[in-house]
């Protein structure tokens, strides 16, 4: 059961977690810093962004954030965004892609940490430029400055905490990221799982206090569940429909009736949700203290989420996608697999694809993505794993004293233990 030194593998491995050279550092950074800049450049900067600080500017103004159908966040997120609303356009151009990067930044090496990979190390340095490079979704999200950035940094952080026992703390992160997007709603699953109640207490109470707060500064703010809940709970309207990457948006694009994609989405979230709780329950595996049961039960949750949410863009895998990176260093995780970078090669940039799934059909392209990866994480946590084989003596076996019986198993008195 013991891994195999020596492979190309593990020799591959090795070579990453060693140091990276000064040059490498600075060619990471300015890889980074370029992509940033690329974005503050283009024409078309900022656009979901703006709704947010639109919101913030109403509310400013006196009026309701939620007369905008397009504002579909908590009320809470109507005061994270007022320090955005006052500074001008022109500083958000360039200051918002570098805060976006460094959410993003952030959740990768709250991943690293995680997994115990050293921060300087030429996974760690070299990783994350290649990911921003190499990942369509990066560029776009760094691109329209959407909220999801601090999702994508939040969950990792968040976990990282759980795994070091500070649920609390986890709970905090989580209920402030909730504050902002609601987009880690589901990960309160996982706290129910872990029994940390006083966690779960925190990431619940956090959104709900600054939600009322939001909410008294504000007039009708029953717009929130009169107008907006309903507007979500339809999956917006064919203004996002393109876009939309969730399985209930695509799959009547291709000529599946709505119930059939409905029921579709629907089963693959119960199955993703049975797989979450099948991954929870399983420990010992080899190699693992358990940061990897904990990454994985939390992407099964959040990639069961965005199966059956209207909208689901592309972006948000990049919320689930630093922590699957990460485990790479850990055997048996799915990066070890090659059917893993086989789902990610939609999203890979520099890749021709027919016109036809460029532009407004690429959703087509990021549902495949999002169910590949949903599929491995589910086959993953329903199969066996790797188990650690031991003896366990039943009631029925007879004494035995000899000193040399320890070293010898009893073929006939032994079962696996799991």
């Amino acid at each position: 059961m013991k891994r195999e030194n020596g492979g190309p593998g593990n020799r591959l491995l090795d070579w990453l977690l060693r140091p990276a050279s000064r040059p490498w550092q600075l060619v990471s950074l300015a890889v980074v810093l370029g992509v940033c800049v690329s974005t503050s450049l283009r024409e078309n900067w900022g656009s979901d962004n703006a709704f947010v600080v639109k919101a913030a500017q109403t509310l400013l103004a006196g009026g309701s954030p939620y007369e905008d159908k397009r504002f579909l966040y908590l009320p809470s997120a109507v005061l994270m965004a007022v320090p955005e609303a006052l500074l001008p356009t022109a500083v958000l151009r360039w200051s918002l892609p570098v805060a976006m990067s460094g959410l993003l930044g952030t959740g990768w090496l709250a991943a690293l940490r995680m997994f115990s990979v050293p921060l300087r190390s030429r996974f760690a340095v070299v990783g994350f430029p290649v990911l921003a490079l190499a990942y369509k979704p990066y560029v776009n999200l760094v691109l329209i400055g959407n909220w999801t950035a601090i999702s994508a940094a939040a969950l990792p952080v968040a976990l990282l905490l759980a795994h070091r026992r500070s649920w609390a703390a986890a709970g905090l992160v989580v209920g402030l990221a909730i504050a902002c997007k609601p987009m880690l709603v589901p990960i309160g699953l996982l706290f129910v799982l872990a029994r940390q109640w006083r966690g779960l207490a925190v990431a619940v109470l956090v959104p709900l206090g600054v939600s009322l707060l939001g909410a008294l500064m504000m007039p009708s703010p029953t717009l929130f569940f009169t107008k907006t809940l309903p507007f979500l709970l339809q999956g917006q309207d064919a203004y996002a429909l393109p876009w939309d990457a969730s399985p209930i948006a695509v799959l009547p694009r291709l000529g599946v009736p709505q119930p059939v994609a409905v029921l579709v989405a629907f089963a693959g979230a119960g199955a993703g949700l049975w797989a979450a709780w099948t991954r929870w329950r399983r420990t010992g595996e080899e190699g693992d203290a358990g940061e990897l049961r904990l990454a994985e039960t939390a992407c099964m949750v959040m990639l069961t989420a965005f199966l059956v949410s209207r909208p689901s863009f592309d972006h948000y895998l990049l919320v689930v996608l630093p922590l699957l990176l990460a485990s790479a260093v850990r055997p048996g995780s799915m990066p070890r697999s090659p059917w893993f970078w086989l789902a990610l090669t939609p999203q890979v940039a520099l890749i021709p694809w027919p016109s036809e799934l460029a532009h407004k059909r690429r959703a087509f392209k990021d549902c495949a993505t999002l169910c590949g990866l949903a599929i491995l994480l589910v086959r993953r946590a329903l199969g066996s794993g790797r188990v650690i084989l031991g003896q366990v003596t039943t009631a029925g076996s007879p004494p035995r004293t000899e000193p040399e019986c320890a070293a010898t198993p009893a073929e006939s008195a032994s079962r696996t233990a799991f």
